[in-house]
């Protein structure tokens, strides 16, 4: 069972090398768009579990790109928690962050501390069908959420009782904004001007968005770059959910590129601890000689960094589908197995360099890919069977 979904006890951490202006979550309103998705759902639990007296609103518009029901089971297990917790709040709205009335009006009622951008519309493959929709999320969405903490410096009335504006804002970019990037690891030094699918060219568009806003409006925003993020309830569209799916129905599973792809697969609490730990130290506010901001801007890798052939990864899946009960032990994996070329908006290999996460808040994902994708078959075999 994934800890953030399953944990039976408040587990008390100690969060070491935070930078001298780190803040502190307790007692913060804390925005979390996207809080029905797959990260959003497990950062709200882990703050739930670890901040005391935290308020947190979550914004999500229940889309039914996947299975809605996979959203609801999430949701679920947030409200059973938040009815076990003392001086925590818990507050839920229903709508797109790409209506922006929505948003102002958000942000004018609740006046968030600490805003976590995570609504997006996911998936390379998805973009080249449906372009629409990540214009509308990732674009428009995006740009309402920086306006209102732009806005949120200004609010007078807020200001007399104390409310100064968004500390932090923290958004989601992708690995997928590398594209075709021959150097490997993947640095944040490295140029990323040539993506490969219309959703990288959006999580682009976002960091250079959240560039110029910070350096125009000093609003302290980090970016962060998932790599292949998977666990217990995931997104159904992923890899290695997809491939479980259809195996169970005795369908054949895809390998892409003869499986010659790797992957930097990241088990999704080792993103939601780098997520808490960046939440708290945002960038400096400093003047430049010309008395003007330096932008108040960071963007870091969050990533396993220890990348993953394919081949090995099914290898693994197929062992702890079978451990867990969800295929039986004489499954003939390899009648059910075929090596495709590669497809568009692909690529070969994604490899996180997270030398600056491990500088900056001494931490490093560390979760090893059986372990993961043995919680992973655990929460599939009591969700669907």
């Amino acid at each position: 069972m994934s800890r953030a979904f399953f944990l039976l006890f408040v587990k008390v951490k100690v969060d070491r090398n935070l930078k001298e202006n780190s803040i502190t979550l307790k007692s913060k309103k804390i925005l979390i768009t996207g809080a029905a998705g797959f990260i959003g759902s497990n950062l709200v639990l882990e703050l739930f579990y670890t901040v005391p007296d935290v308020t947190i609103i979550g914004i999500d518009n229940m889309n039914d790109y996947y299975d809605v029901s996979i959203k609801e089971y999430r949701l679920k297990k947030i409200e059973e928690l938040v009815k076990k917790q003392q001086g925590s709040s818990w507050i839920f709205v229903k709508e797109s962050i790409a209506d922006k009335a929505v948003i102002n009006s958000v942000f004018t009622e609740y006046r968030p501390d600490i805003v976590v951008n995570l609504a997006a519309q996911a998936g390379v493959r998805y973009s080249i069908a449906n372009p629409d929709a990540y214009i509308e999320s990732n674009l428009i969405g995006f740009y309402n959420i920086l306006e209102a903490c732009r806005h949120s410096y200004h609010d007078k009335d807020s200001a007399k009782n104390g409310y100064n504006g968004v500390e932090h804002l923290v958004y989601a970019s992708s690995s997928s904004v590398y594209g075709t990037n021959k150097k490997i690891p993947y640095s944040t030094d490295d140029k990323v001007d040539n993506p490969v699918s219309l959703y990288a060219a959006t999580k682009k568009s976002n960091e250079l968005m959240a560039h110029a806003y910070s350096k125009l409006y000093n609003i302290p925003s980090t970016g962060l770059r998932f790599f292949t993020v998977y666990g217990p309830a995931g997104r159904p569209d992923m890899a290695y959910f997809g491939f479980t799916n259809k195996l169970r129905n005795h369908e054949t599973i895809r390998i892409f590129n003869y499986g010659n792809c790797k992957r930097d697969f990241t088990y999704v609490d080792d993103i939601v601890e780098g997520v808490k730990r960046i939440m708290q130290c945002p960038p400096e506010k400093k003047s430049g000689e010309d008395g003007l901001p330096i932008p108040p801007y960071a963007v870091y890798n969050i990533g396993n960094n220890q990348p993953e052939n394919l081949l090995d990864f099914v290898d693994i899946l197929q062992q702890e589908l079978i451990r867990a009960g969800v295929l039986p032990k004489d499954y003939d994996f390899e009648a059910h197995k075929k090596l495709v070329p590669m497809q568009p908006g692909d690529v070969p290999v994604t490899y996180a360099d997270t030398s600056a996460l491990e500088r900056d808040f001494g931490f490093k994902p560390s979760t090893s890919l059986q372990e993961g994708l043995r919680k992973f078959a655990e929460w599939y075999k009591e969700f669907y069977m």
